[in-house]
C-alpha cells in the first residue's frame, strides 16, 4: 500500500487524499484515533505499521483500489463453480453447431485483484503497426 513517497512523506500524502478512510479504519480496527498522532500517543512509525497491516476489506485499501485480498477461498470457489456451470450450459446450447454458428463462450466472472487483459483484434494490431512504422526513420523501416 505504497503512496507516492515512502515514510512520513508517503503517510502525509495518504492522509491528504484518504484521511477520512484512514481515520475510520484506525478507529474501527485498532481503537485508536488519528488525533493520537498529534497528541504524542501514536508515532509516525506506528501509524505506518497500522496502515500497512489493515485487513483486505478496510476502507483505506478500497480507496486505494487495493482489492487483491478482498475475496477469500469460498468466494473464489463459488465464482469458479458459476464459471463452470456457464461453460457447461454454453456447450450444451452449441452442441451440433458448426464453429461459425456457435455463440461466443461466456466470460468468466471478474475477480478482485485479477485484471482482465483486453483482446486485440487484427485491425487494431495493423493500425498500431502502421502508426509505429510511420514514426521510424526511412532506413529502419
Amino acid at each position: 500500500m505504497r503512496h507516492a513517497a515512502g515514510g512520513i512523506a508517503g503517510l502525509v500524502g495518504l492522509l491528504r487524499e484518504h484521511g477520512e478512510a484512514v481515520e475510520a479504519d484506525l478507529r474501527e480496527h485498532y481503537g485508536v484515533r488519528l488525533s493520537d498522532l498529534f497528541r504524542g500517543l501514536l508515532t509516525w512509525r506506528e501509524l505506518g505499521v497500522l496502515v500497512r497491516q489493515l485487513p483486505a476489506a478496510a476502507r483505506t485499501r478500497l480507496a486505494l483500489d487495493d482489492t487483491d485480498g478482498l475475496w477469500g477461498l469460498a468466494e473464489h470457489l463459488q465464482a469458479q463453480q458459476i464459471d463452470e456451470l456457464r461453460v457447461a450450459n454454453w456447450q450444451r446450447a452449441n452442441e451440433g453447431l458448426r464453429a461459425h454458428e456457435q455463440s461466443r463462450p461466456p466470460e468468466p466472472i471478474e475477480r478482485p485483484g485479477h485484471r482482465r487483459t483486453k483482446r486485440i483484434t487484427a485491425a487494431e494490431l495493423l493500425a498500431h503497426r502502421e502508426r509505429t512504422s510511420a514514426r521510424l526513420p526511412a532506413a529502419a523501416a
